[in-house]
């Protein structure tokens, strides 16, 4: 979501906005892990995903004629924002999805994404000619602790690392991590002047054909349409898709966009509450002092330095 706050534009934003709190945002966007715990008993990971975007795609369109946000200006922009949704949606989310798919808790894979930031700023230097400085490396360096910490406190409850779910859903997770790591630095370098809506409907284009085809090629595409699964869905589609932007693009309008960020901290725990009260998923003390230094190593790689003005 930090593609987000870069990209906004003026002429983005709605008429009307939205009467909300930056912390109702936050606790929406949280959520997206929750429904993935829910919709998974009932569809695989890619065909949940590619009927979320078809869904998402019907309402979405729809909206921007209605609101006539432009659409981008030039093919080559049309290429650049397709690819970053291939990896900041369809990596992304496909990583997520199956990640818990395969039993990996929700706390834990909104923790590892959460860290993105941190990969991002690592990225930056290679790729964006970017330095760290020295309050930075330390928030690296204390992400990677927090981590540490988190995987290892399931070793104090005589668990094993990887009890209840494989490698693999570490692995997948990873990807959904380097997916929206590199798709925040692609976005930033190539898609500066993307229109928020009709670029997130060119993403959501390319995120759900590459999803379609993996649904094809690797899974056996049965839904069992229960009310649970529809909920979800509906969930998954209105909420997140839909009003989540549109509540975003209002606080924005209002001049809230750095609460919102600095609130967005705070999702991994959430979910992780969440998670507890909805499926029993426990975190003991250690893992609950790591996900905080995990955290604090993401607020001081991403936190600006304030200067103060010197009197003359």
């Amino acid at each position: 979501m930090s593609i987000i706050f870069s990209k906004l534009h003026k002429n983005d934003l709605p008429s009307a906005g939205l009467a909300a709190m930056p912390a109702l945002f936050v606790l929406l966007w949280s959520t997206g892990f929750i429904g993935a715990k829910f919709g998974l008993p009932y569809a695989e990971p890619f065909t949940f995903l590619f009927i979320r975007f078809v869904f998402t795609l019907l309402l979405l369109i729809p909206l921007v004629v209605v609101m006539q946000i432009p659409w981008p200006s030039s093919p080559r922009l049309w290429t650049h924002i397709a690819i970053s949704g291939f990896l900041v949606h369809g990596a992304y989310l496909g990583g997520v999805f199956y990640g818990i798919y395969l039993g990996m808790p929700a706390g834990l894979a909104a923790l590892l994404v959460g860290l993105q930031p941190l990969l991002t700023a690592a990225f930056a230097g290679p790729l964006l000619g970017e330095q760290l400085s020295w309050r930075q490396w330390v928030g690296l360096g204390l992400g990677l602790i927090g981590i540490s910490l988190v995987l290892g406190s399931k070793l104090e409850l005589g668990e094993s690392l990887f009890d209840g779910f494989g490698v693999s859903a570490l692995l997948c997770v990873t990807a959904a991590l380097m997916g929206i790591s590199l798709g925040t630095l692609y976005q930033k370098r190539y898609c500066t002047s993307m229109p928020l809506l009709s670029g997130a409907v060119i993403q959501y284009v390319a995120a759900g054909a590459l999803l379609g085809v993996g649904a094809l090629l690797f899974e056996t595409r049965q839904v069992e349409w229960s009310s649970t699964f529809v909920l979800t869905l509906g969930w998954l589609v209105l909420i997140l898709s839909i009003a989540a932007i549109l509540l975003l693009m209002a606080l924005i309008k209002k001049g809230e966009a750095s609460r919102v960020a600095s609130l967005f901290y705070l999702v991994p725990p959430v979910t992780a509450l969440q998670a507890w009260w909805l499926f029993d998923e426990r975190l003991p003390l250690l893992g609950l002092v790591g996900m905080l230094v995990a955290i604090t190593g993401v607020v001081m790689v991403i936190r600006k330095p304030v200067y103060k003005a010197t009197k003359r």
